[in-house]
């Protein structure tokens, strides 16, 4: 996030805690949830069609950010970005084929950093992504005190593992299953739930504090998920997208063609046009039920992470922090997946709950985090007035998490930071913990990107390797509004022409919540070019956009008053 406002009052905020607020900064344990592809589908963020009774009612006892977005939309660049705290211009992480220590400079990462401060770290499931984005080790050993866990049913995920009306088995999208019939008895993410439980009371009473990461994979497709979680859904309930058209004035670059879902079994089967063709009425009902049913089954593991927190007796000495790594389309502007720098492929949840600080808590006597069963108790009213409506980032956990855990928060990037082995390019949100949010912060924005082969969609539009990336999508979301420029790339270099645009987008969200309405073409751009070329070549592009955006929407609002 880029605002002068927390960084100005951070020092007071600091300055400002008692003796007693002070001791509280003890050294905390960590327990670091993370998602895969879990957009704000959930009841503490309004959604009225989610069941997710457990990560609600940590929400109630926890710091709730509204609008945190990641920086970019796909697992690999995001998981890198959020764990260095460095933006994918940084990392130089586009896709999935390189280890930034190698390709970019040997940034820290955060579990690094608590390890090299006395922390005994330990990663379950699906964290940092897997393969050569972690160097097949998931960045063991630097993070990592002992080899990460990875559940061994995640094998079977791309396999034919999902019965269909034939009987026989398929790669469907839509895969849910009787988990008895699965290899093992089991799915990879009850698997990584059990051993989470299983380290989290052999470091019950040792004297060294842990950070303890557990990624989940859900809802991640394929939705193989156990089959009882549709119940919670019934397909005569669910609705489709509010706007599940492709909009008129949507740029061609900016249009993700969901290929990954379109090579499932299931959904070859539909015979559906490249790449606007829609997916038929029925079907999408049946996915948003899967998508919502998946939520709920990953409700029901972080439960289980919460209630061992609590029948251990470390729910008072452990800091939570739950998230995503990106959300997910479910037919909003005609698409599926997340490869965009839309709301819904950008914004995730992010949760904090502290011991002691900025949290409700409960009752004389009372657990702190009774498991909730969500098939039989679907509901819990969430209720908090610590929620945060201004804008945030996921590069803002490393500094945040580290600062609110009882250790110092690295220090802020210069402009240029490759050779910066520990800094971080987001915030540190601790003054948020301890203050009431004031209204709109104007300044507070978030910085996505999105790379694409070309002005028109393609086969390779979603996944581009790095040196098919001809076109890069930077966006910037404001309180206000969402503003995307699409520049001239070039892949050799890492150098982005702000010159060469292809295409923009601008979208007013007071009056266009879903960003369905582009009024980029309403101003004279040409003028615009004119203005910003003074402009050193040393001023960034966040602060170049930033100035564009200022200039175009205080000229509409101008034509607006003369209306």
């Amino acid at each position: 996030m880029y605002s002068c406002v927390p960084v100005c009052f951070l020092p007071l905020a600091l300055l400002s805690l008692t003796p007693a607020a002070v001791a509280r900064r003890e050294r905390r344990n960590v327990l670091f949830v993370i998602a895969d592809d879990l957009r704000t589908s959930l009841g503490c963020y309004g959604d009225p069609l989610a069941k997710s009774p457990n990560l609600d009612q940590l929400a109630s006892r926890s710091q709730v950010f509204l609008n945190a977005y990641a920086q970019q939309a796909v697992c690999a660049p995001s998981r890198t970005s959020l764990l260095t705290s460095r933006r994918p211009d940084t990392t130089r992480l586009y896709d999935f084929k390189s280890y930034w220590r190698v390709h970019s400079g040997n940034y820290t990462t955060l579990p690094q950093y608590f390890k090299s401060r006395g922390y005994f770290t330990m990663s379950v499931g699906k964290v940092f992504h897997p393969g050569i984005a972690s160097n097949y080790s998931d960045d063991y050993p630097y993070s990592w005190s002992i080899p990460a866990y990875h559940p061994a049913s995640f094998q079977f995920e791309k396999k034919k593992m999902c019965k269909g009306e034939d009987g026989n088995l398929h790669a469907n999208l839509l895969c849910a299953v009787n988990v008895t019939e699965q290899p093992g008895g089991t799915l990879p993410d009850l698997e990584s739930t059990d051993e989470a439980v299983r380290l989290l009371k052999s470091r019950a009473a040792a004297d060294v504090p842990f950070f303890l990461a557990v990624g989940l994979h859900k809802p991640h497709i394929p939705f193989r998920i156990p089959q009882e979680y549709l119940s919670l859904y019934p397909i005569k309930e669910m609705t489709l997208a509010p706007d599940p058209s492709v909009p008129k004035s949507l740029p061609p670059v900016a249009y993700n063609p969901w290929t990954d879902v379109r090579k499932r079994d299931d959904v070859q089967k539909l015979n559906i046009s490249f790449p606007y063709g829609p997916i038929p009425k029925d079907f999408q009902l049946q996915i948003r039920q899967h998508y919502y049913a998946a939520v709920s089954y990953v409700d029901a593991q972080v439960g289980r992470l919460l209630s061992t927190l609590d029948n251990l007796g470390l729910a008072d000495k452990t800091m939570v922090v739950f998230t995503s790594d990106h959300g997910w389309s479910l037919g909003e502007h005609g698409e599926w997946a997340k490869y965009s720098n839309f709301d819904v492929a950008t914004r995730v949840p992010l949760i904090f709950y502290i011991p002691d600080v900025g949290t409700r808590r409960g009752r004389l006597g009372e657990s702190t985090f009774p498991f909730i069963d969500v098939l039989t108790k679907s509901e819990y009213s969430f209720k908090n007035d610590r929620v945060r409506q201004n804008v945030v980032e996921l590069v803002d956990l490393f500094p945040t998490v580290s600062y609110m855990a009882g250790l110092r928060a690295p220090k802020p990037c210069p402009d240029v930071s490759y050779q910066e082995e520990l800094c971080t390019e987001g915030d540190n949100l601790a003054y948020t913990f301890r203050h009431r949010e004031r209204g709109e912060d104007e300044e507070a924005v978030s910085f996505s990107q999105y790379p694409r082969p070309a002005d028109t969609p393609q086969e390779n539009s979603d996944l581009p390797d790095l040196r098919d990336i001809k076109v890069m999508g930077y966006s910037l979301r404001t309180w206000d509004y969402r503003y995307t420029l699409w520049l001239g790339f070039n892949p050799q270099t890492f150098q982005v022409n702000v010159s060469d645009v292809h295409a923009g987008e601008l979208y007013m969200l007071a009056d266009d919540p879903g960003q369905d309405k582009n009024v980029y073409s309403d101003s004279d751009h040409s003028v615009l070019m004119k203005k910003m070329t003074p402009l050193p070549h040393t001023v960034t592009l966040q602060t170049r956009m930033k100035l564009q955006l200022l200039y175009l929407t205080a000229g509409m609002k101008a034509n607006r008053g003369k209306a």
